[in-house]
């Protein structure tokens, strides 16, 4: 086994994968740990925990607003990943909630942005797993968010903003191109302020930033947005200006019970008491 995985992973010292073995991080499908010396056989299914030396802590709390036998959801805050990615492994929202509960089979039913806070849906049971995912694919659940951008005086609400969304440069940002809409979001003003307005948005659909590219894109980019209209340094570690965005309401029919059920962000991340407002696009260093 030692042997296949510095073969199929030489990026990774041997070594490495010997301290791996040593602490119990190589695991087969039963999470059964495997020694270095077992040997390899066609089918065997291999489990192992990628690792980020130092990985710092988010400072941050998740909330659980509700938990039964199907399902559990999750008040995230700004800055904690979802699930793994890039140099988040261990400080995840996911992670921190298999841990929390002791549940190895949580699973999220859908994602919202490291950046973003607000409410995550997750799947509790296997056995129902399908009938909650549906959900999402079938747009039968109403996800509504609110966001800080500065006003448009010039755009009559509410407005839907139709689009399509494809891949842009540098590769984690998203662009609008020519062609067919396969983006939707609904947005209506809930504020009006002297420079920043308080907007409630609601997508039809769930493309990779949609909502960020949408505002930006009619000239209101998100307040703190790092990516949007275009990229801005941030010193790592530096959590002094969160993205104003919270994803503030999920409603939906039960597909087991039939009842409506209606859960609500509890955060206050874009009161502007609580965090600095730096404007978009400017480089925000340590304080």
């Amino acid at each position: 086994m030692l042997d296949g995985l510095c073969a199929r992973f030489p990026a990774v010292p041997r070594a490495e994968w010997l301290a791996r073995f040593a602490r119990g991080r190589v695991l087969d499908s039963c999470g059964k740990p495997l020694a270095p010396d077992t040997p390899y056989r066609v089918g065997l299914e291999v489990h192992y925990y990628r690792e980020v030396p130092d990985e710092p802590r988010i400072p941050f709390e998740e909330t659980v607003l509700h938990a039964d036998a199907d399902l559990l959801v999750a008040d995230k805050p700004h800055f904690l990943p979802v699930t793994p990615a890039g140099a988040h492994v261990h400080e995840t929202l996911l992670g921190r909630l298999v841990r929390r509960t002791g549940n190895t089979d949580l699973v999220p039913l859908h994602r919202i942005d490291r950046e973003t806070a607000g409410l995550v849906l997750f799947s509790v049971n296997p056995g129902t797993r399908a009938a909650y995912q549906a959900l999402f694919r079938e747009r039968r659940i109403e996800k509504h968010y609110e966001a800080m951008a500065p006003g448009l005086p010039g755009l009559a609400f509410p407005h839907v903003r139709s689009s399509r969304i494809v891949p842009g440069e540098p590769f984690y940002r998203m662009q609008e191109a020519e062609g067919p809409a396969n983006s939707e979001t609904r947005i209506e003003v809930l504020e009006r302020g002297d420079g920043l307005w308080r907007y409630a948005l609601s997508p039809v659909t769930g493309r990779k930033h949609q909502l960020r590219v949408h505002l930006a894109a009619l000239g209101a980019p998100i307040a703190n947005d790092p990516l949007y209209p275009a990229p801005a340094h941030r010193e790592p570690g530096d959590f002094s200006a969160p993205l104003q965005l919270l994803a503030k309401r999920l409603v939906f029919t039960d597909p087991l019970g039939g009842v409506v059920r209606e859960f609500s962000s509890q955060r206050r991340e874009l009161d502007r008491s609580q965090h600095p407002i730096h404007p978009t696009g400017s480089k925000v260093g340590p304080r």
